[in-house]
């Protein structure tokens, strides 16, 4: 699977005249509680991206950039040591100048895979910045919506439990190996408020408007959610279902001739 760091400014070249997609994978480094690592953002939307490219490779021309790993969060999150904040406006200047730097040499299919829920209103706010710069139509997918479809199924936590730090993450993160301290891992911070316009969590219904969750309901321990019940079988099918459904939309993404004006 071709990096886009580890090639040489040739072989660039010849990729963007192959119409290459290239994917940008987005994560952050924060807390997430006392049993998962920093980065846990950054290594689930990094491992979803390059599983996703891997499966498509024989199929058309991919390249995986290196991952974002800071990035912004809400001064809530700064409670707890470890959070990187980045100011929303220099995040979206980042954003869009890695993007646009990406047009100016000629790459016209460009999709971020982004693994943190503080950045999507940004990302999305860049992608219509960049199309009215440059006429070139970004994708922004979220690998939590990439996972939805596993999550609703099989998850094992009530709505809220699958937050910050909670089982989906927490799930994820088994499977893939990272350092998890199970031991450590508690349902003490389960995020409890639900209503019919706030139904709890992302996969349990769809918000009516934008509220945050941390401003709703305080954490004692900096995650919202129950990792207690998460497992690495339930992390492979959430991580299967987000690769599958990642790869279906970048095919369709990379075939669509109308995503860019001169």
């Amino acid at each position: 699977m071709p990096l886009f760091g580890e090639l040489t400014s040739p072989e660039i070249a010849q990729f963007m005249e192959r119409n290459a997609l290239v994917l940008l994978p987005i994560g952050q480094t924060e807390e997430h509680g006392n049993h998962l690592p920093l980065n846990a953002d950054t290594v689930i939307a990094q491992s979803i991206t390059r599983a996703a490219a891997e499966q498509l490779e024989d199929e058309l021309p991919v390249l995986v950039m290196d991952a974002i790993w800071a990035g912004y969060s809400g001064v809530e999150v700064a409670k707890w040591p470890g959070t990187i904040r980045v100011r929303t406006r220099v995040m979206a200047d980042y954003f869009f100048d890695i993007i646009h730097s990406l047009t100016e040499m000629g790459f016209r299919k460009i999709a971020t895979v982004n693994g943190h829920g503080h950045h999507p209103a940004i990302l999305e706010l860049v992608a219509r910045e960049i199309a009215d710069a440059t006429g070139v139509y970004i994708a922004c997918v979220e690998a939590a919506k990439m996972a939805a479809p596993a999550v609703i199924e099989g998850r094992k936590s009530e709505p809220g439990g699958c937050i910050h730090g909670g089982e989906f993450e927490t799930s994820l993160l088994l499977y893939l190996g990272a350092r998890v301290q199970m031991d450590k891992a508690h349902s003490d911070d389960v995020f409890t408020y639900h209503s019919s316009n706030f139904p709890g969590d992302g996969f349990a219904g769809s918000k009516a408007a934008f509220w945050s969750t941390w401003g709703i309901q305080r954490s004692e321990t900096g995650i919202y959610g129950d990792p207690t019940v998460a497992s690495a079988e339930f992390g492979e099918k959430i991580f299967t279902t987000a690769v599958a459904n990642l790869c279906d939309f970048l095919r369709e993404f990379h075939s669509t001739e109308a995503t860019c004006w001169d």
